[in-house]
């Protein structure tokens, strides 16, 4: 066993459990912002170990830079299969967490809950659709880069809710790059929450929108997600996304 591997193998097994997380205030947070802090699931070890992978060329399928799109500036690769085992652990630790969220947000807007109880027939589901290309991610940021604001849709088949992890030490590594969401306001100006993302630490936010009460109900306020200036040093983060691309 290689190094990298050997330190991924060792951060994975010091995880803090998913299931420990406090999903009660996790669920109430994302009512009110639509992001909320969940907590430390990666060890030091495991975060450089699943930094590092992002110069092993083997792991990913695609590499997006971000200024030749005008997506921003910076870089992210999407990891390739097989997935690494970390990544597929802990999308499928956070899926019968973020379930009963998204369920209840759909409820409450009258929009269909096509998500099966099982991970991997939510998968199966996307596959069927066409939606067939892995969308776990790497993103890695130097001084002066920024990720404009969008959404991470990638075909018909979404899954509401996402996670962020971050793999460097704010204010240690890097100053800046805050993760920031925009909430477009039923009839109101638009919002901006900024969160400081820490080494090892859950952030789950929003895909495309969340539940808003209104005089007729529930309505969906529109949200985006992006990146902050960094303005010193290096941020890595990894992204775990629920459904597949097109």
């Amino acid at each position: 066993m290689t190094e990298p591997h050997r330190s991924l193998a060792r951060g994975l097994a010091r995880l803090t459990p998913v299931a420990a997380l406090d999903w009660a205030r996790i669920a109430s947070e994302l009512d009110a912002d639509g992001v909320a802090r969940a907590g430390t699931i990666l060890d030091p070890d495991g975060c450089a170990a699943v930094a590092e992978l992002y110069d092993d060329d083997d792991r990913f399928r695609s590499t997006i830079d971000m200024a030749r799109h005008r997506f921003g500036e910076g870089q992210y690769r999407y990891f390739g299969h097989p997935l690494p085992a970390v990544v597929s652990e802990l999308r499928a630790a956070c899926w019968p967490h973020l379930l009963p969220i998204a369920r209840e947000w759909a409820d409450r807007t009258g929009q269909p809950a096509p998500w099966p109880d099982d991970f991997e027939a939510w998968l199966d589901m996307c596959h069927e659709a066409g939606q067939r290309r892995p969308t776990p991610l790497l993103l890695r940021y130097g001084a002066g880069d920024w990720n404009a604001l969008h959404r991470d849709l990638y075909g018909d088949l979404v899954f509401p809710l996402q996670v962020v992890v971050g793999l460097d030490r704010p204010g240690c590594d890097y100053d800046g790059g805050e993760f920031v969401v925009v909430e477009q306001r039923p009839r109101a100006q638009s919002r901006a929450t900024a969160t400081t993302i820490g080494q090892g630490e859950a952030l789950v936010f929003t895909t495309r929108d969340r539940p808003v009460r209104s005089a007729r109900g529930w309505a969906k306020a529109p949200v985006r997600h992006g990146v902050s200036t960094v303005r010193r040093g290096r941020r890595r983060t990894l992204g775990l996304v629920f459904h597949d691309a097109a």
